[in-house]
């Protein structure tokens, strides 16, 4: 996506600013400058020094021009940690702070917590400025590659949740995915269910977790001599061909990428007069609140959202003390509830 033409000016205008190619009190360009420079209207261009004297880099002297402003001398800031978490607005399905908050408000740092997109309008130099590290949830491996590569060259300290990206060379901190998927598949074998299925959540994105946690599905199943229902490539997911699909092979139960799949799996049959865990046993992953909640009650993989927060917190301090991390994988549980039963 092209950057708005506005974003450009004030990208370079703050980068001459910043490095002191426009030292304090220098003139800047008028805005009839500006806009035969970059080709843009007058609008344009007076927006991108609106927003430099908004951020206080600028003032404007009416009938003068516009001038680097002198920065008011402040004392050290306070330390702060960035953390990026997808589904902020709803720690239900996962709440890492109530490990993470602890460990860093124990060592002074403030927690800061957004969403990842706030990192679109973010360069490296000013997340280096504004803070000693960050936590990154990652949701997509592929997401703000090119900022992270250059925090990675700049040896900022960045503590990955979840996943690991293999571009750039930070520790990640996550569960054991394919234990996790082992040990449900495991379950519905020893529950004597022959004919299993991996149930996605989304047709085409496969996020590392879920791979993870397909392999150990495969895995139990190698085990135990039993054919696999799904593939990777070509999943089912939760659609109106659900039921069919199930029906046709003959399959007595699912494990699910993650609750939020099971629950959907669970209605969508349900709608169709299939009971749960009469005629199907379902199994998920991650222990959100809403699995405890549901009808049946969710069987599922539980994920230890205090330990990881504690552990992501902990990393990062090991790494501002000097040392960088390594990769930690923390173990699931399996949590049995009503949602399955032993095939007869």
């Amino acid at each position: 996506m092209n950057q708005p033409l506005y974003q450009v000016i004030l990208a370079n205008l703050k980068e001459e600013i910043l490095n002191g190619t426009l030292p304090i009190g220098a003139q800047l360009p008028t805005e009839k400058e500006l806009s035969e420079r970059y080709q843009v209207s007058r609008i344009t261009s007076k927006r991108a020094l609106t927003e430099l004297e908004q951020a206080g880099l600028i003032e404007r002297v009416r009938g003068k021009g516009s001038f680097v402003k002198a920065q008011t001398a402040v004392g050290p800031r306070s330390k702060r940690i960035l953390f990026l978490l997808p589904f902020l607005n709803d720690l239900s399905l996962g709440d890492f702070t109530k490990g993470l908050l602890p460990v860093m408000q124990e060592q002074g740092f403030e927690l800061m917590m957004t969403t990842p997109e706030s990192l679109t309008t973010k360069r490296a130099d000013e997340l280096m400025a504004e803070y000693d590290g960050m936590i990154y949830y990652v949701s997509d491996e592929e997401s703000h590659l090119d900022l992270l590569l250059e925090l990675s060259l700049k040896q900022f300290p960045v503590i990955l949740l979840d996943k690991k990206i293999y571009d750039v060379a930070f520790p990640t901190v996550s569960s054991d995915n394919r234990e996790g998927g082992f040990l449900a598949t495991e379950l519905l074998i020893q529950q004597h269910h022959q004919q299993i299925a991996y149930l996605f959540g989304d047709l085409g994105h496969r996020p590392q977790s879920v791979r993870q946690r397909y392999l150990g599905y495969l895995q139990a199943l190698d085990q135990a001599g039993l054919a696999f229902h799904s593939r990777l490539e070509a999943g089912m997911t939760v659609s109106e061909e659900l039921p069919a699909y199930l029906a046709e092979h003959g399959i007595t139960a699912l494990v699910c990428e993650n609750d939020l799949t099971a629950i959907a799996a669970a209605r969508l049959l349900k709608k169709h007069g299939l009971q749960v865990p009469g005629d199907i046993s379902i199994i998920g992953f991650d222990d959100i609140q809403a699995a405890r909640f549901v009808e049946p009650p969710l069987t599922t993989i539980a994920q230890n959202f205090d330990q990881l927060g504690q552990q992501a917190g902990e990393a990062m301090l090991q790494w501002l003390a000097g040392t960088q991390p390594t990769d930690t994988s923390l173990p699931v549980s399996l949590i049995i509830r009503q949602s399955t039963k032993e095939l007869m």
